[in-house]
């Protein structure tokens, strides 16, 4: 086989394997992407967005549309989420922001635990929180992991991974679309 890859193709190989090894994405990996993502911007006013919920295995488990809408005040924002399940459950956020400066950001809602954290550079923004989860008359205290990526203005696309102890539970992508 080695033969066949040449010395080329086995150093190739070599280092798509340490790739995986790297460390996970940092938002300064997209300080040079554009166009730059104004998050203030971006959530102001109506939005609309489509997702899906998939299992650690990667089934579809609940698909919602999400209609948003954005208000600022200085560095202040509220961004209200009105949620419709593919089972016709709603649900609603209320997201408190703040914008800190630098990149950095701060939120808060009444199901997230204590406060929200976010980093953007370029394009993208990570946003890390702690989400108290209602199933089955139980509530758990997952751990998100956000990432949003502006394609242009009107697009944005946002993938979350959703983890207990470190264990992945399913993943969460979105398509926002800004009129």
């Amino acid at each position: 086989m080695l033969s066949a890859l040449g010395a080329g193709g086995l150093a190739l190989g070599l280092a798509g394997g340490l790739a995986g090894c790297a460390s996970p994405p940092a938002p300064s990996d997209y300080a040079a992407e554009k166009p730059a993502l104004d998050l203030r911007s971006y959530f102001n006013g109506p939005l609309t967005a489509h997702g899906l919920f998939t299992d650690r295995a990667g089934r579809v488990v609940k698909r919602f549309t999400v209609k948003l809408v954005g208000r600022w005040d200085g560095p202040r924002g509220v961004l209200e989420e009105d949620f419709v399940y593919s089972d016709g459950t709603t649900q609603r956020r209320v997201w408190r922001l703040t914008d800190l400066g630098q990149g950095r950001w701060q939120g808060e809602a009444d199901d997230v635990v204590g406060q929200a954290t976010g980093q953007s550079a370029g394009n993208a923004l990570n946003w890390r929180y702690t989400l108290a989860l209602p199933v089955d008359g139980r509530i758990y205290h997952v751990q998100f992991d956000d990432w949003m990526y502006l394609m242009d203005e009107h697009v944005m696309l946002n993938k979350a991974v959703m983890s207990k102890f470190g264990i992945t539970l399913g993943e969460v992508t979105l398509s926002f679309h800004k009129p």
